[in-house]
Formats: C-alpha cells, structure tokens, sequence
C-alpha cells in the first residue's frame, strides 16, 4: 500500500470493497464489535481484496488525517483474530497523504467465508455502501460457493418418490446397465437422487428434483425459465432438462432463421440452467429476445464478484452446481451437456461475422448475463 494506490481508491465511491472512516475508536466493547462487524462484512462480500481508509471523511472524501496513536498494529491485529471466526485476514498500514496520515486496513480475499462475529453469532455482507445482516439465502449461497455446502443433495422432506419422473430414472439406469425395471432405493439414494428421512421412509433430494422432478410449480417454483419477445411473456416451470427441451423449441419458432446458429443458444442457456443459483428463490432466467439480440439472465454472479466484467479466457470462470453439472453429463438423453462443453469460444465462434458476444458479471444483483447479438434483417 503506498501513497498512489490510496490516490486510486479516494478517486472510487465507497462499494462492497471499499469503506471511508474519520476515526477509529477502540476503547469500549461496542467500538471493537463495530471494527469486526465492518472487517467481516467486507471479507464476505463478493470480490477480492477490500479496504478501509481511516482519517478520511466518508461523504465529501475530505482528507482529515489521524493520530497514529490510536492505531496500535497488534491490537488491531488481535481484535480481528479473536473476534472473527474463521479470522478474517487483514492488514494494516499507515500512509502519509496531502501532508496528513492515513491508516488503511486491507482485507484480503478469502477463501473460509462466510466470516461470522463471535461475540453476537451474526453474519454481515455489505450492500452498497451500508454494512447489513447476511440473509439466510445469501448466508447458504456463500458456504456453497466455497465448498461447505451442497445444497443438491438435501432432502425435501415435504416431497414423495412420486414426486419424480420414475420412467426416466429407470431409462437413465437401463442405459447404465446397472439395475433392472425397478431401481431400488438404495441406488438412487447412493447416486444422490434421494435421500432416507429417518424413519424409512424416502423422499427426492433438491437434485433429485431439478433432474426428474414432477409438478415442480409446487416444489421448486423459482425453477423457471421465462421467454419475453414481442411484448409477451411465456414461462415454464420444470426440471432442467424439461426446460431446455421447451426453451430450445420456442425459440427456434420464435426467431424463425435456419441460418441462425441455434446450438450456441441452446449452449449459453443451458450453462444458464446448470449454473444458476437455486437458493434464490425470488426469480427464474430470462430470456429476452429483441430484433437485436438474445439476452438470457440467470441468477447467480461470478464468485470472482466484479459487478460487471467482460471475459476474455476461453471457459466460463468457475460456477455454481457442479454436483448438477457432472450428473447431467448422464442424465440428459441428448447428451447436450456432454456436446457441449460450455465454453465461451465455443459460442463466440459461433456468432463470428454476425456481431459481438458480451458476458457481463452482475456482482452487485447476483446474476450473469449472456447477451448474443441477432442477424440484422434487410
């Protein structure tokens, strides 16, 4: 940290990764909470390194400056690592800027979040510029992304076997060659389609559902994929495979173009089904189609967190379900996921001579876009 990297952050308005403060103050218990409660919000929030700058007055960025008196190192460095669990990790160093001295404490990116404050059990995440409670969603979203937590494999105890398509599980077994007409529990609990209650008795897991789920506008509602063109809207709540079959029809009658490269849609759609984030329950993927282009929204940013952020590297960055992901390679009877690849020259070659293919990493909105462009009509 130097004198023109502080420059570069002041000319930023505060965010997820960046706080301004006049004053550090230690002194009561409610001071220390206060430092763990920001330090931890940061370290939670999406993204990589975070900071905070002392003596700097957080409205007009005016630079007040501090007494270096009040900052000790290791006290610091202690109240973090006591009060924070996992510790976060941080650093702190003192730069002297326009005549005065500042104190920055950087939070590095961490890979144990989520972080949580010993002394109250609460979890924080910033929300623009304000530091807030974590909710439970976010809270699940945030140990799955980093390998605590695999939500496909929990069980939906309100849900009976009848609850899944049982002909298509006994078609993905006989194609195995592993189990008869009557796939037993045991086999499809082992491959994670269901899960044992504790008394016996059998129920689909999360996974099992977005597989070969059945009425799934009961179970898993916010399993949909919305069509919007020409002022009108369609919708279709299914399991994944059921809505790429829908979406890659409809589309094709939409846009009505043989010369139209399809299979790339169908590929950018379904790396939208597989890696959407299912514990956001408020909303499906769009799809909309205008005389221009094809945008296709699915909840779920980039754990990298850049609010928006143009891919250059030749796969998609590391996503989301990868429980869904492998298992789709042989569930789906067309093999369009094995096809496929999911990768992002696969579809920009595609669409060479037709326009420029955008992704664009929502951070701030937990979604990501895929935006392909349409041939112009003469």
């Amino acid at each position: 940290m130097d004198a023109q990297r502080v420059k570069q952050l002041l000319s930023r308005e505060e965010g997820e990764k960046l706080d301004f403060k006049a004053c550090l103050k230690l002194c009561t218990e409610s001071d220390k909470k206060e430092l763990v409660k920001d330090v931890t919000a940061i370290a939670n929030s999406r993204g990589g390194r975070g900071h905070i700058i002392y003596g700097v007055e957080d409205k007009t960025k005016r630079i007040l400056g501090i007494d270096k008196a009040d900052f000790q190192e290791e006290q610091i460095q202690q109240i973090i690592y006591n009060r924070t669990d996992p510790p976060v990790p941080a650093q702190v160093d003192f730069i002297e800027y326009e005549g005065k001295n500042l104190a920055v404490i950087t939070i590095y990116k961490s890979r144990h979040a989520p972080h949580q404050v010993i002394q109250n059990g609460s979890f924080y995440i910033r929300r623009g510029s304000t530091t807030d409670h974590l909710r439970r969603a976010e809270l699940a979203s945030i140990l799955q992304e980093n390998g605590l937590l695999s939500f496909e494999t929990v069980i939906r105890t309100d849900a009976g076997l009848d609850a899944l398509d049982m002909k298509r599980i006994r078609s993905f077994f006989s194609g195995l060659q592993i189990a008869g007409d009557r796939p037993n529990e045991i086999l499809m609990e082992t491959f994670g389609f269901i899960g044992e209650k504790g008394n016996g008795e059998y129920s689909p897991t999360i996974g099992g559902l977005l597989l070969f789920g059945l009425n799934m506008q009961v179970y898993m509602p916010h399993s949909h994929i919305r069509i919007i063109h020409d002022q009108h809207a369609e919708v279709r709540t299914d399991n994944i495979p059921g809505m790429l079959d829908w979406a890659s029809i409809r589309m094709r009658e939409i846009i009505d173009d043989d010369e139209y490269p399809f299979a790339a849609v169908e590929e950018a759609v379904a790396n939208a089904l597989v890696h959407r984030d299912y514990l956001d329950a408020s909303r499906g993927i769009t799809v909309n189609i205008t005389k221009k282009s094809i945008e296709i929204t699915n909840p779920g940013a980039y754990f990298g967190g850049n609010r928006v952020y143009g891919y250059r590297k030749g796969d998609f960055p590391l996503r989301r379900n990868p429980w869904l992901y492998q298992r789709l390679f042989l569930v789906d009877e067309k093999k369009r996921f094995l096809k496929y690849g999911l990768g992002i020259n696969n579809i920009k070659r595609a669409f060479e001579g037709i326009g420029k293919v955008k992704f664009i990493n929502l951070g701030r909105s937990n979604a990501f876009r895929v935006v392909l462009p349409r041939i112009p009509k003469e």
